[in-house]
């Protein structure tokens, strides 16, 4: 075993042997099914602390030569597959942490030419007398191992888009890069000695300059995870068994970590997130104190014709229209609020409804990113919107409708550039800033399938909490008792016909002509 090649299965067996450890090895059985195939070129990009390495060293173990790993994966789910022994430890697989290496030699050149050729020095020993001194370039030394032997390589890079974006600006590099990778992917030669390529990082790999011509790869993204999508995070069902397992609140984990709806019903938790909270047995803001944070700040500060608009709507509960097309991959040239968004997505700042084309901030976890973000970055508005919201809920538990109306007049007029109303969805964002510390007492739903329609906003009470339930219907220009009348006539308490408890009626209406909000509260009891 070496360092780069046929790295074996110690790094796997290390995470199956960890106190919470989630079986995806079923991404072996797609692997297996376009090994050799025109499709074995595959790109599975996902934002940090989404299980890249450990699927790396998954693939390595399952793959790699001199190594049995047969007693690894038995009991898992790809040994279950017609394919499992088929491929099992049949090829010199290459494993490349770039994040690593870049990290330890800190140039781009350099880390570029000295991780040819630490590999093609252990292929060396792999394959005597065959590569010579002359031998530095590392596609044409597995080509030439392939003409001479027959042998075929599984190749992996871990964090491939490092140098991108790392070290954004060296033009120099970048193009280094590009030619080395289109050298082991592009071309007939590669296709004589790969027999799979599997590239992970953050962003996907095609359009990164004019130079850049990977086009054969398969992209799997948060954007389209196609039939990847389980293996990009946990699952709800497999979350629901680790709570069951270790006594932990599912609807808490649900709120602080679920959000990333990768198809028509998949649901895809933050994994490292979960383990943490589940390890640690305390559901905590685990993953936003990554490096990445730095980034979020940066990025939403950008000054872009309504992007402050957009980040201010999406903090307080919104979606937003993204055209994901148009990014490019290159972090250098970012020049539309279009961009920003399409990276925040990637990053995992951003959850992407592909139905809709819209993003939305995913969960509790990284709303508390963007709060701080927000915080440092001085948007005293919105910050003292958030800093009034206790005020605006104890307000409303007593049902003091002239201070509710008042304080929402007051986070409308401060974010009055930001929230413009047009309708009731504007109203419905600024009712939900105002309200943004109901999430500590509350599921917030916006609408809710309820009775016969949809209630504008729903608060749930969470389990570890003592407060009222409460159904905010909104008006535009018409009067707050119709809200109320709304409430009633289409019957929107039925959908809380589970909870039992006080129950506030709560009816805000924006008057036009005024600019003021007006509230009525009426309570009830659910039996």
């Amino acid at each position: 075993m070496g360092q780069y090649v046929n790295r074996g299965s110690a790094s796997f067996k290390s995470a199956m042997e960890s106190e919470i450890y989630v079986d995806k090895t079923g991404l072996l059985e797609y692997t297996n099914s376009v090994i050799d195939t025109e499709q074995r070129f595959i790109c599975n990009s996902r934002p940090r602390r989404f299980g890249k390495s450990m699927t790396a060293g998954m693939l390595s173990a399952y793959y790699g030569k001199d190594c049995d790993s047969r007693v690894v994966f038995e009991g898992l789910k790809i040994a279950q597959s017609g394919s499992f022994g088929k491929y099992l430890n049949q090829y010199d697989v290459i494993h490349l942490d770039l994040a690593y290496l870049q990290s330890q030699m800190k140039d781009s050149l350099k880390t570029i030419s000295f991780m040819q050729e630490c590999v093609i020095d252990e292929l060396k020993t792999i394959y005597p007398g065959i590569l010579t001194d002359e031998d530095t370039m590392l596609p044409f030394a597995l080509s030439k191992l392939h003409y001479e032997t027959g042998a075929g390589f599984v190749i992996i890079i871990d964090e491939w888009d490092i140098i991108f974006r790392e070290d954004k600006f060296n033009q120099k590099a970048q193009e280094a890069y590009m030619r080395l990778l289109r050298g082991l992917f592009k071309g007939e030669q590669s296709k004589d000695f790969v027999r799979l390529a599997y590239l992970t990082g953050i962003f996907p790999v095609k359009k990164y300059s004019t130079e850049s011509t990977l086009n054969n790869f398969t992209e799997f993204t948060m954007i389209r995870p196609s039939r990847l999508a389980e293996y990009i995070g946990f699952t709800e069902a497999e979350v629901m068994d680790l709570c069951r397992n270790y006594q932990m609140d599912f609807e808490e984990m649900k709120h602080w970590y679920d959000g990333y709806c990768l198809g028509k019903e998949l649901h895809v938790y933050n994994p490292q997130a979960v383990a943490e909270a589940v390890h640690c047995r305390e559901i905590e803001n685990y993953w936003t104190g990554t490096s990445e944070y730095d980034k979020l700040q940066a990025y939403i500060n950008m000054n872009f014709d309504g992007l402050k608009d957009m980040v201010v709507q999406m903090f307080a509960g919104g979606r937003c229209k993204v055209n994901v097309d148009r990014f490019k991959n290159d972090l250098v040239s970012i020049k539309r609020k279009d961009d920003v968004l399409t990276i925040l997505i990637h990053l995992g700042y951003l959850a992407y409804d592909k139905n809709t084309k819209e993003a939305y901030i995913p969960n509790a976890e990284v709303r508390t990113a963007y709060r701080d973000a927000i915080e440092d970055n001085d948007w005293t508005p919105v910050i003292e919107a958030v800093q009034a919201s206790d005020r605006l809920l104890r307000a409303t538990w007593e049902k003091d409708a002239v201070t509710v109306a008042k304080g929402v007049d007051q986070v409308h007029m401060a974010n009055t550039s930001i929230l413009s109303y047009n309708n009731e969805n504007a109203l419905s964002c600024v009712i939900t800033l105002a309200y943004y510390n109901a999430v500590n007492e509350y599921t917030l739903i916006r609408e809710m399938p309820a009775g016969k329609g949809y209630a504008d906003i729903v608060f749930l009470p969470r389990k570890c909490s003592d407060k009222p339930a409460m159904v905010v219907e909104l008006k535009y220009d018409k009067t707050p008792e119709s809200a109320i009348e709304q409430i009633k006539e289409r019957q929107y308490p039925e959908a809380l016909r589970e909870y039992q408890g006080r129950l506030l009626l709560v009816g805000i209406n924006y008057d036009k002509e005024s600019k003021e909000h007006f509230c009525v509260i009426e309570e009830s009891v659910m039996a």
